[in-house]
């Protein structure tokens, strides 16, 4: 049964993942809620087509006169989805997967109800709405990856077209995220509509790294110098930091070269820079930026994988 970890009922792992289910979920609703809907944003996702069907079905229904209840159809949408992936893709969505998605339909529609207008937005300013919204949903849809659960919806669809055409998976939810951004320009005839919804959904991307690798304030480092020595004594003993030494052949004098990696904070970068153009001005130095470290030193990567 591929993608499925079993986990042991009550364990503390298993109260950590349902903790980050419930929260993430919690806190997606409130971005959707509070900062899109009420701007008829539509992100992607099966929660983008339920805004649509929301404001399309407006008086439609005397249970519901605002329009069908976003949350209600995407659950309804969700379970045959879910369904129908595991028939045909195998059982890749666990339990918690539903609780992921029943959960953020709950609370969107709950959150909804709870509001005395419900189609009035926080803030009147489409872009900042965009934004606090954006990162709302992509922090909520950060902490329920980290259980490991999926968001369902249209992940499920983009997977099943995958196996049957055998194009990438992340191009393809780029795709049909697209394709549901198309439908709110088609339903509502507005072109601020599809711009706002794709900066969204960027911003809801970024969040989601954030939220899954945390920030870094690290900074990579290959350095090519003839006193690497030196160079190597100033990373071990003053700045304490670790690296690694390979080596390598100059491509046009052909001469064998020391190559150090290294890791280390922004502030040791300009000590180390310092440093280096003082000992060998003709050293070169690339600088990179870091997602994320884990390993001796860092972040530990049992740690984080058990977290």
């Amino acid at each position: 049964m591929p993608f499925l970890q079993k986990e042991k009922l009550f364990s503390l792992g298993w109260f950590k993942d349902y903790s980050y289910i419930t929260i993430g979920s919690f806190i997606l609703a409130v971005g959707f809620v509070f900062f899109i809907t009420p701007h008829k944003i539509v992100p992607g996702g099966l929660f983008g087509i339920a805004i649509v069907v929301h404001y399309l079905t407006a008086g439609m229904f005397e249970l519901w006169p605002d329009g069908f209840p976003i949350g209600l159809f995407s659950l309804l949408v969700n379970i045959p989805l879910t369904i129908a992936g595991i028939k045909i893709l195998g059982p890749r969505f666990g339990v918690k997967t539903v609780a992921g998605f029943v959960l953020s339909s709950v609370f969107i529609d709950w959150v909804t109800y709870m509001r005395i207008d419900a189609e009035a937005p926080l803030v009147h300013d489409v872009l900042l709405s965009c934004i606090f919204g954006g990162v709302l949903i992509g922090v909520g849809t950060g902490l329920i990856f980290k259980s490991r659960a999926t968001s369902g919806g249209s992940d499920i669809i983009a997977m099943i077209i995958a196996k049957y055409t055998g194009m990438q998976l992340g191009q393809l939810m780029i795709y049909v995220d697209s394709a549901i951004v198309l439908l709110g320009l088609a339903a509502f005839q507005d072109w601020q509509i599809p711009l706002y919804s794709w900066l969204a959904i960027y911003i809801t991307g970024k969040a989601i790294d954030v939220t899954l690798e945390g920030v870094s304030y690290h900074k990579a480092l290959f350095i090519i110098s003839a006193k690497h020595e030196e160079i190597k004594e100033k990373i071990l003993i003053d700045l304490e930091r670790g690296g690694t030494i390979f080596q390598g052949r100059g491509m046009f004098t052909n001469e064998e070269k020391q190559i150090i990696y290294t890791v280390v904070s922004r502030r040791e970068v300009a000590i180390l820079e310092k440093f280096i153009s003082q000992v060998d001005p003709d050293a070169f130095i690339t600088v990179m930026d870091t997602r994320e470290i884990l390993g001796e030193g860092f972040q530990s990567l049992k740690l984080k994988v058990d977290d």
